[in-house]
């Protein structure tokens, strides 16, 4: 299976962005970006200290994931952004129109065991409650797809796929 969408796996801290992005792009045939590899080191060094950061950080941010999804437009790929509000997915459209999302949902007490038990990440589980009071679930006018982080990433990764088979190439 492959798709000309450029895909934007989006959620909180410890959905597993950066483990299911991979296996999508994998499953879709396409390469993968790590949405955390756009930030510059002011961001990440803010967000080791335990500080959220504020738009104004993420402008930039969001601009640089924008434009290597709008260089993979028509081709295709998966990249991992958090994107937890509606101005920043409409930031990241701005700059690539036909990027389509999935949201990494799920229960909070198993996000945040999840983050508990992962190492070398630089996002510390005290910010996830200001992930989640910031989070701004998917519109019925964005072209997107909620999928639920219960289970195993195989299993997170297909219900992805299959979700993602149900959007048309004209809706992004």
């Amino acid at each position: 299976m492959s798709t000309p969408h450029v895909v934007v796996v989006m959620g909180v801290a410890g959905t597993g962005k950066t483990t299911i992005g991979p296996l999508l792009a994998a499953r879709l045939g396409v390469p993968y970006a790590e949405g955390d590899d756009f930030h510059p080191q002011a961001n990440i060094s803010k967000m080791s200290a335990g500080i959220p950061l504020d738009d104004d950080d993420r402008w930039p941010w969001l601009d640089a994931i924008g434009t290597w999804a709008h260089e993979r437009a028509g081709l295709g790929g998966v990249v991992s952004c958090s994107a937890l509000k509606r101005s920043y997915r409409d930031r990241l459209r701005a700059e690539a129109p036909g990027v389509v999302f999935v949201h990494l949902s799920g229960d909070r007490a198993l996000i945040e065991d999840r983050m508990a038990h992962r190492r070398g990440h630089f996002m510390p589980t005290a910010l996830l409650d200001s992930q989640f009071a910031t989070l701004q679930p998917l519109q019925a006018d964005e072209a997107g797809v909620a999928v639920d982080v219960a289970g195993s990433p195989e299993e997170i990764t297909e219900r992805a796929v299959e979700a993602l088979s149900g959007i048309p190439e004209s809706a992004a």
